[in-house]
């Protein structure tokens, strides 16, 4: 296959990025999100692009429809049949509470309780079965929740996981009777201990498939229609694809699709720049997304919490989301204390400054005021400042060059915590790695951030405003399994280890076969959930071998813990609870070089320069202004500096020192180090391979 798109849809924006290797060039777009479809800005996208769909080999789609529609409870009405007994799972929940301290706040389950229906049915944790399933009960609780208009069934019984008898003949019963094809039964989707987490995430499963699959059907509809030959391809919550056919059986995976594929973005721009650890930090007109990368390895947990009491135990790329986007509103709150989102200004009516009705300041104009951003894009920068003026500098008897400071000061601090949260919940030192600035606010914010916490070094891809589309052009196959034993190690059949891994290969290597994608090589990980004997946390514990003894997994383990927790204890007994395997079909490497053109970079800095202006940092400065796309492919630069394109700004302060290498990433060095920072890590210069 040789064009390949990939096309984000992100809060704000919907971004493509189309690669033609034949005829060495790309070709990008960025429209406004259709939120209400959308299929509709996916679309518009492709017609901006100016090449029909005809025209493409292949479509790889980031979406965030079934985020969205979880978070705004726009979910699809869902029954439940459980076990006698459990119906109160979803809500007791794990006896936390919304807020730490007092006694506010509140829960709502994704399924009501007069739609959680119980049927007399038993199997313990070692799969043997104490009460049968009811079929009667079962056949009545099915017509009870289509006489109550459901669209979508979830059958989630006390250990299927041990034993999926019972699941599996309900699910024939409802199939007999259910109209339509969304029946979701627990151990299908997760067949992990933990009812609660498993039900959770069936019950997420099933309540976005008719959106998902509505929203699919029309987009690709629409493409068939313009001549797209082949299946859409859907970006899942693993950083892998799977085609629109079939992606909504698993709809749950789709869950943070569209951070998982900046993340791959991130994951295919180091390693040809030779940098293998990576914060990644993305900033868009809605939120933040932040994401840490090891050793060339992105993150993938199965322990994603996507709100409170919303645990989606699938495997996903580990990303935190911070509600500070280029977007955010900030304002005054009743006792007098300025704050930053994560209300959000969104695509519509957007900043103030982009007099489409705005009416609230937001960060994008607290950076258009202080110079950051190009006035000449903004027709109603005037309004901004009035606004701003009136609602946060007056009160606050600042001028509005400090109230818009205060802002950007608020919005960088939120954005630091996050990620601190991120590395050192992982066990990282932030000195410790770059800073991956992308998203179309990122690069604005990156150096201040990396001052904050002591990051000696920025990299900014070419394209930081369209880095997710990038991942999805990017991103390879991937299928994950994960299958409980809940075993302590000494009762542990080793040979059950080894036909449960060896399973899990084979049936990733078949549904990596089955996709219509052409793969270059297959590999295979393999690990294990394990823990001391009476803990309730599992750490993940990375498998050299299909085939591990007794003693590897006991030793690789005691490393594990000691590696995480400085600590060891040889007194108390590990177990193990789940067996993991992922399988990941590498696709052809697309030539990133072409992000950049050549033939629009000029021979010096001063031929790349468009003109100067006042930006503000922490006083005025007469700051030089590049088109990015025109610096030079040896330029370098010393801080204060602005680059703009077509899709991103980037900020270089005062002292801060930039360098590009041959892909045309930039190479900020933050600079001089404050206190706490660690010097340069000891990673090669940027070059490309």
């Amino acid at each position: 296959m040789t064009i390949v798109a990939g096309i984000d849809v992100g809060g704000t924006f919907t971004d493509l990025v189309l690669f033609d290797p034949t005829a060495g060039t790309v070709r990008l777009a960025k429209t406004p999100t259709t939120p209400a479809n959308q299929a509709t800005g996916a679309l518009a996208a492709l017609d901006q692009a100016g090449v029909p769909p005809s025209q493409v080999d292949l479509i790889i789609h980031g979406t965030t429809t079934t985020t969205n529609a979880v978070l705004e409870r726009r979910l699809a009405r869902t029954g439940l049949i459980t076990t006698q007994g459990f119906r109160d799972v979803l809500e007791l929940g794990r006896r936390t509470r919304p807020n730490p301290y007092g006694m506010t706040g509140r829960f709502t389950p994704i399924i009501p309780r007069d739609l959680r229906l119980e049927v007399p049915e038993r199997t313990d944790a070692q799969g043997r079965i104490l009460t049968p399933l009811d079929e009667a009960t079962t056949r009545q609780a099915i017509a009870h929740l289509l006489a109550q208009g459901c669209e979508a069934l979830v059958i989630h019984f006390l250990h299927a996981y041990a034993n999926p008898t019972h699941e599996l003949r309900a699910a024939e019963i409802a199939r007999e009777l259910w109209p339509t094809p969304w029946i979701t039964a627990g151990h299908q989707l997760l067949s992990e201990s933990r009812e609660y987490e498993r039900g959770v995430t069936a019950a997420v499963n099933a309540s976005v498939q008719p959106v998902l699959e509505r929203y699919l059907a029309r987009l690709q509809s629409e493409l068939t229609l313009r001549g797209y030959p082949r299946d859409l391809l859907v970006v899942t919550g693993n950083g892998g694809m799977a085609s629109a056919r079939t992606v909504s059986r698993e709809a749950a995976k789709t869950v943070m699709s569209g951070p998982a594929s900046g993340v791959m973005a991130a994951l295919a721009t180091a390693r040809r720049a030779g940098i293998p650890n990576l914060i990644t930090y993305d900033m868009g007109g809605t939120s933040t997304d932040v994401a840490l990368i090891k050793s060339g390895t992105a993150p993938v947990s199965s322990e994603i919490e996507l709100e409170y009491a919303m645990p989606i135990h699938l495997p996903m790329v580990d990303v935190r989301t911070v509600g500070a986007g280029g977007g955010s509103i900030a304002r005054l709150t009743p006792s007098g204390l300025l704050e930053v989102g994560p209300a959000s200004a969104g695509a519509d009516p957007g900043p103030i400054a982009a007099g489409r009705g705005g009416t609230l300041p937001t960060i994008t104009d607290a950076n258009l005021l202080l110079g950051r951003l190009d006035p000449a894009r903004f027709p109603a920068l005037e309004s901004a400042r009035r606004i701003l003026t009136d609602t946060i500098a007056a009160p606050l008897s600042l001028t509005p060059e400090e109230a818009a400071a205060a802002i950007l000061r608020i919005a960088d601090t939120r954005m630091a915590n996050a990620i601190r949260m991120v590395s050192l919940s992982l066990g990282a030192d932030p000195r410790d790695y770059t800073l991956f600035a992308f998203g179309g606010a990122g690069p604005l914010h990156a150096a201040a951030l990396a001052r904050e916490l002591g990051l000696p070094r920025v990299l900014v891809p070419a394209r930081p405003g369209i880095t997710n589309a990038l991942g999805c052009a990017t991103a390879d196959l991937r299928f994950d399994f994960v299958r409980t034993l809940a075993r302590p190690l000494p009762s542990l059949d080793i040979a059950d280890v080894h036909t449960i891994l060896a399973t899990h290969e084979s049936q990733g290597r078949a549904l990596i076969a089955a996709e219509p994608v052409p793969t270059t090589s297959i590999t295979t990980t393999h690990a294990a959930d394990m823990q001391f004997v009476g803990q309730t946390h599992l750490l993940r514990v990375p498998l050299p071998s299909p085939t591990p003894t007794l003693a590897d997994l006991h030793t690789l383990f005691e490393q594990a813990y000691r590696a995480r927790f400085h600590v060891e204890l040889p007194e108390i007994r590990p177990a193990l609870v789940n067996l993991a395997t992922s399988v990941t079909g590498h696709r052809p490497p697309l030539d990133l070089r072409l992000l950049l053109d050549p033939t629009q970079r000029r021979p010096t800095l001063a031929q790349a320069q468009t003109t100067t202006r006042p930006a503000w940092f922490g006083a005025w400065h007469d700051t030089p202004v590049y088109r990015r796309d025109h610096l030079p492919p040896d330029a370098t630069l010393t801080g204060p500096a602005i680059l703009e394109q077509m899709d991103s700004t980037t900020l270089l302060p005062p002292g801060d020192r930039l360098a590009q290498d041959a892909d045309g990433n930039l190479l900020i060095e933050i600079s001089p180090p404050g206190p706490g920072r660690k010097p340069a890590p000891s990673t090669p210069p940027l070059t490309s391979s």
